[in-house]
């Protein structure tokens, strides 16, 4: 009887574990749900992942969603929806390969906002230079903390791009 009654507890504790780690799926490995999601309406997109933090109408006639975790998370999701609605690509947008994108002296403030989503750290203007800063926290090639900054003239054209370690980061993870 006891060797049952264990059984049957650890039954329901595997039970109960699968039953809350199926939701947090959508929050842990947001990028393969939207993927498999993809040919979804907007709505179905809104249901699983909320009420995205920007939206854009692109030039082409789509639309774009962002669902940032900014400013202390590292992420920057978009989902691209098509012409008729329907979700066409979901992805990470805070990673190297998408950063480097960015076209110094061709993209403006609204490219990048529409690119990444609105910055969401606090803007800094260096009137010597005469820049305005937009900064980005990320995982530089999906390793280190660091910031992705964006320097635009007073017209609002992307000047130049660096990357700088995370200030919340320094001193995490260092062996003492």
């Amino acid at each position: 009887m006891k060797a049952s009654s264990s059984r049957l507890a650890a039954r329901w504790l595997a039970l109960a574990t699968a039953a809350a780690i199926l939701p947090a799926c959508s929050v842990l490995q947001p990028v393969k749900v939207g993927q498999d999601m993809v040919g979804a309406p907007q709505a179905a997109v809104q249901a699983r992942f909320g009420t995205p933090t920007d939206t854009y109408q692109l030039a082409d006639g789509t639309q774009r969603w962002i669902y940032s975790k900014q400013p202390f998370g590292q992420q920057s999701y978009a989902a691209d929806f098509d012409r008729d609605g329907h979700l066409s690509t979901f992805r990470q947008m805070l990673q190297t390969s998408e950063l480097y994108k960015a076209k110094v002296d061709v993209w403006t403030k609204l490219d990048v906002e529409q690119h990444f989503g609105k910055p969401r750290e606090p803007k800094q203007y260096y009137p010597l230079m005469k820049r305005e800063v937009w900064s980005y926290r990320f995982r530089h090639e999906d390793t280190w903390p660091s910031m992705f900054n964006f320097y635009f003239d007073d017209a609002g054209v992307l000047r130049q791009t660096q990357i700088t370690p995370d200030p919340l980061a320094e001193g995490r993870g260092r062996r003492r």
